[in-house]
């Protein structure tokens, strides 16, 4: 089938989205991807086309591609934006340039649009031994997915089953002009290193090696969605045991219940753990799973942390809790609370509302340092300490939990109406990370 059918039947599901992006670095890849796609519109009822070149200023021989794009799309009648980002520093140039690429991208797709990528089989060959080399699980050794979220559309790579000799020959018989980018050719980057060193030797040995590896990273691909479908089935009976457990809803964080976890098979349980973890932190390399076999292990009374790249699990009522964002930042204290009849906006620790309040004193609102005594109706001074412990509050709650001062002495704790002095209540709405709110609820 020609390459340009073969196009247009990958991207059927996509012919009623608003618009089409094409990713446009002005190479082989996406310059064939762009010029096919340009064609099919003459003669196709497709949705708008348009073109997003990112300009990474990473080379100075990159300024003048620009220009190049530029004159290809205003030969097409193709509306192209060029986007100039910052490659921030770290161990990977590839992978930091890559980062601010997709954000670029992501930043620009309105819901339901789809950016159109031009990776094709030889990349999926080579990111399948990428990942091979560094030791990936089966969600990585998936390879490149033909379809994913991005922002608010789909990023959709409808060429993964093209090879690249096919490309490079469509491009040599149209007279196609495309950038060569000299970094590309430099092996000191392991993927390049793959693509020039070792795939050809490959090819020498199996000529369908791509193919072949290719077609592995479809079967892992369908290995990992049925570990999703049993991690969901799993997430089903642990959220269960959550909400007939019933206490703190009023924690706007996600949790899982560590009974129904420990329930599970070691390998049941880090699937689940991949796979709730993946919308919340890169997920860990092996070897440091061990923090998670250290925080189900620990005692009752301990207070164990699992640090990953953007948050920390930690373990409290039986449960472990996601802390990332303001949950990482200690709050300030002691504030005033001069206007009771008004909401109390807290430094990174959210917000406190008092119903029912109707004396006169001074109002502050403090933070748990120890030591702290409660005088209760019917029993008397209780030490603060105890009382949580009775209630079941989670230990890193405690320390961000707010406590309400009526002159100088303790009268009431947020949310726990139990430990009121008096008939009001003092509502804490905590901190939500953003992230959270654009993602739903992990309850």
């Amino acid at each position: 089938m020609p390459l340009e059918s073969r196009l247009l039947d990958a991207l059927q599901p996509w012919r009623t989205a608003p618009r089409w992006h094409v990713a446009f670095s002005g190479g082989l890849d996406s310059t064939v991807l762009l010029l096919l796609l340009a064609r099919l519109s003459a003669r196709e009822q497709l949705p708008p086309i348009s073109a997003i070149h990112v300009h990474h200023g990473l080379q100075s021989v990159a300024d003048d591609w620009p220009a190049h794009c530029r004159s290809v799309c205003e030969r097409l009648g193709v509306e192209l934006q060029v986007v100039h980002v910052q490659v921030e520093p770290g161990p990977s140039l590839e992978s930091a340039a890559r980062e601010a690429r997709y954000a670029a991208f992501s930043e620009r797709l309105n819901p339901a649009e789809v950016l159109l990528v031009a990776q094709h089989r030889d990349d999926q060959a080579e990111t399948l031994l990428f990942r091979l080399l560094r030791g990936a699980g089966v969600r990585g050794l998936a390879g490149i997915p033909a379809v994913r979220a991005l922002g608010e559309g789909w990023l959709v790579r409808p060429l993964l089953t093209t090879g690249r000799d096919e490309l490079d020959a469509c491009a040599r018989e149209q007279g196609f002009v495309w950038i060569d980018d000299p970094s590309n050719q430099c092996t000191d980057h392991a993927r390049n290193y793959l693509r020039h060193r070792v795939m050809p030797v490959l090819h020498q040995r199996w000529p369908r090696a791509s193919s072949s590896m290719a077609r592995a990273a479809e079967h892992l691909g369908e290995a990992q969605q049925l570990l999703n479908e049993l991690a969901e089935i799993d997430l089903r009976e642990i959220r269960i045991r959550i909400r007939i457990r019933g206490r703190h809803q009023w924690l706007p964080i996600p949790s899982l219940s560590l009974v129904a976890l420990k329930a599970l098979s070691p390998a049941r349980q880090r699937n689940v753990l991949r796979h709730w973890l993946a919308g919340l932190t890169a997920l860990p390399d092996s070897d440091h799973w061990a923090g998670w076999d250290a925080l189900r292990d620990a005692a009752s009374d301990a207070a164990p942390i699992w640090r990953l790249a953007t948050g920390e699990l930690h373990r409290g009522d039986e449960s472990i809790w996601w802390l990332s964002g303001p949950w990482l930042i200690a709050p300030e204290a002691p504030i005033d609370w001069l206007r009771p009849d008004i909401e109390l906006q807290l430094p990174d620790n959210g917000s406190l509302r008092l119903l029912g309040y109707d004396r006169e004193g001074s109002l502050q609102v403090r933070y748990r340092q120890g030591g702290e005594l409660l005088r209760l109706p019917g029993r008397g001074r209780r030490d603060l300490k105890r009382l949580l412990n009775e209630a079941g509050v989670p230990g890193f709650v405690r320390s961000r939990l707010p406590l309400l001062f009526y002159d100088g002495e303790l009268v009431a704790v947020a949310n726990l109406p139990q430990l009121n002095v008096q008939a009001f209540s003092l509502i804490w709405t905590p901190p939500t990370d953003a992230k959270f709110e654009l993602m739903g609820s992990f309850k």
